[in-house]
């Protein structure tokens, strides 16, 4: 009697296990199949550009399917939708969540590339602002670190030459900053800041395409610090290195090195004090002696 209950236990016991698992597995896939599809009815909107329309049914995949890879996806999306809308400060924060979330993620590249675009679009230029090298650059900055970071991280990505263009555009931008801070403080006669400013410039953003200029810059500010060795390697360097429209401004000031600033005075020198040499008289000139008296006569003398 014992043995047969057991048995009929053991028998019940698997219906039920085999029961569960059987009414597991389509509620896995449903899942899936059902985030899926969530996922495409919202594609369909962002692919016809319905910025309003698709947001939401972003926002529903990650709420109700969190577990699926497609919740991913819908973040990337959103991010995409902020940039599309040129809301370009929230597209860097989701684009950088995602990217340091999911570092591993095969959509890391694609979330660090649009990271760097959306930085690159995010200074502003408007004709209501000051010249861009007036303006602070820690945007730009952030921008340049970005680009620079990417091409590490995926120097074969086929976003290359994109990226290239933007790290070009935003280097020249930092590098024209450096160069106008350099100009001010050479206005305000403080040569030693103006040559830190352009070195600081030319170490850390070298081939700018802007080297030339801040090269002669940094010469002729030597020469009015009256360092003129140093001056004309620093003209010889843009003639030989670079050349272009900056080597004829540089041959001019080593024209101007050669010539001296002003007439050399006329200052002779004084004679030598000493001993003074003693005449020596023309003979020409030399006064015939007097002749003598003759002698008074004598007593007797006729």
């Amino acid at each position: 009697m014992r043995l047969t209950s057991a048995l009929l236990f053991l028998t019940l016991s698997t219906s039920a296990g085999a029961c569960a698992s059987t009414s597991q597995a389509p509620k896995t896939l449903t899942y899936t199949e059902d985030a899926r599809r969530a996922y495409e009815e919202a594609m369909t909107a962002f692919r016809g550009k319905d910025w309003e329309g698709a947001r939401p049914l972003f926002q529903e995949v990650k709420k109700n399917f969190p577990q699926s890879r497609y919740a991913r996806l819908a973040e990337l999306r959103l991010a995409d939708i902020d940039f599309a809308q040129e809301k370009y400060t929230d597209a860097i924060g989701a684009y950088r969540a995602f990217a340091q979330t999911y570092r591993t993620d095969k959509e890391a590249e694609y979330a660090r590339y649009r990271l760097s675009k959306a930085l690159f679009f995010d200074i502003s230029d408007t004709i209501l602002q000051p010249p861009a090298e007036e303006r602070d650059q820690a945007v730009t900055a952030d921008a340049h670190r970005e680009l620079k970071a990417f091409l590490r991280a995926f120097p074969r990505t086929r976003w290359r030459k994109d990226v290239e263009y933007m790290l070009e555009v935003v280097t020249g931008r930092l590098v024209r900053h450096e160069l106008y801070v350099a100009r001010y403080y050479r206005r305000q006669d403080n040569f030693d800041a103006t040559i830190a400013r352009i070195d600081y410039a030319l170490k850390t953003y070298p081939n700018s395409g802007l080297d030339p200029e801040a090269l002669v810059l940094k010469g002729e500010t030597l020469m009015m610090m009256n360092r003129k060795k140093e001056a004309k390697v620093v003209f010889e360097s843009v003639i030989k290195d670079w050349g272009g429209p900056f080597a004829i401004t540089a041959r001019e000031f080593l024209e101007e090195l050669k010539t001296p600033s002003q007439d050399p005075p006329d200052i002779r020198r004084p004679a030598d004090p000493g001993v003074p040499e003693k005449k020596k008289e023309d003979p020409a000139k030399a006064k015939t002696p007097a002749p003598k008296a003759p002698p008074p006569a004598g007593p007797g003398a006729e």
